[in-house]
């Protein structure tokens, strides 16, 4: 998780300075209707959140995937494709794919990825995954993701802390979903219940907990989550907060003998993979265990070295988002994006709009 030393930082509270002032502007000017905004021609789902690195957006953007379909819906999810040379090859893409339960365009050109799913894929309703502050594409429903476990990212703005902007831009969104409530204690749940007040945020507030459904085997066999327990488990990641797939794996009964933690959205290589069979081996670890985005980057360098053959088995542990008691007030704040009058756009191009 990106923390800069203390001794650091004096020296980048004027960057973050300016990147407060430069965030303020922006949003003032989307807010005030200047800045151009384009409307796409299908309702655009928005899911973001406010700090840098991992708040659990992806497996929700999966759960809304699911639906949505079930609504009857054809949709596709936007992203950049961070973290890869080629978008499409990106970790969290493959990952969504490999559900198959929707379309996934990756472009840094929000818009013309919109124009794309549209056009090429049919989509009738676009997930914008990431996209909170990318104000530029219209959306009929902002859904803001925060991390119980850091859920203010150290109370400073990026490059001195991991806010992307300041806390009263949550007062934008329309829906917050506090994800991984199972993994938190209630005071922290609590907590961000009191801040949102202080800021004045008026949209619903629910909680999504991370639940883990399989343990998954190279070849795609699986076994439930209850395999792992009293195993001797290698954790190994590459994410914004480690910290969360890690209090899973210890509450799935797993005895850890140590982690491999990577920067988030980690490009592995060979050298990687003769870390972690090292530590593996010296922790002796009858399992190397990792996330779901690191498997679609890690496995296929797992087998080339011969791994799969000997030693500890690498496996994935497939997790879902489950929104509490709460799916009801979601089904009805994804039926309202869902009427916009988007559909009745042109089917060429997006249109210009003067709506944020």
């Amino acid at each position: 998780m990106y923390a800069p030393p203390s001794w650091l930082m004096p020296l980048l509270a004027p960057a973050a300075t300016l990147y407060e002032w430069a965030v303020r502007r922006r949003n003032r000017r989307y807010d005030s209707g200047l800045a151009r905004v384009v409307r796409a021609d299908a309702p655009v789902i928005s899911v973001g959140n406010i700090t840098v690195g991992g708040a659990g957006k992806t497996p929700l953007v999966i759960d809304l995937l699911r639906q949505l379909r079930e609504l009857g819906r054809s949709p596709a999810v936007l992203t950049r494709g961070y973290g890869s040379r080629r978008p499409q090859d990106a970790d969290e893409v493959r990952e969504i794919e490999e559900t198959g339960r929707g379309v996934v365009v990756a472009d840094p050109d929000r818009v013309r990825g919109a124009r794309i799913a549209a056009d090429r894929h049919r989509a009738d309703v676009l997930v914008l995954d990431d996209g909170f502050q990318h104000r530029r594409l219209a959306r009929d429903l902002d859904i803001v993701v925060i991390d119980p476990l850091d859920p203010w990212g150290g109370g400073r703005l990026l490059p001195a802390g991991r806010l992307r902007e300041p806390v009263e831009g949550l007062r934008r969104a329309g829906l917050i979903v506090i994800s991984r409530s199972n993994l938190a204690p209630a005071s922290a749940t609590a907590g961000i219940h009191a801040r949102l007040r202080d800021i004045g945020v008026a949209a619903p507030v629910v909680t999504a907990r991370v639940e883990a459904v399989a343990i998954e085997h190279a070849g795609g066999a699986c076994d439930p989550p209850d395999f792992l327990r009293g195993r001797r488990v290698l954790a190994v990641c590459g994410l914004g907060n480690p910290a969360s797939f890690m209090r899973l794996v210890e509450s799935l009964g797993a005895e850890l003998t140590g982690a491999c933690e990577f920067p988030d959205h980690h490009r592995y290589h060979r050298a990687d993979v003769a870390r972690i069979a090292r530590h593996a081996s010296n922790g002796r670890a009858e399992t190397v265990l990792t996330t779901g985005k690191d498997w679609v980057k890690l496995a296929p360098l797992w087998r080339a070295a011969g791994r799969a053959d000997h030693g500890p088995r690498l496996c994935c542990l497939r997790i879902a988002a489950r929104l509490d008691d709460a799916e009801r007030r979601v089904d009805a704040a994804l039926r309202a994006a869902l009427r916009s009058p988007a559909t009745a756009a042109p089917a060429d191009t997006p249109r210009e709009s003067r709506r944020a």
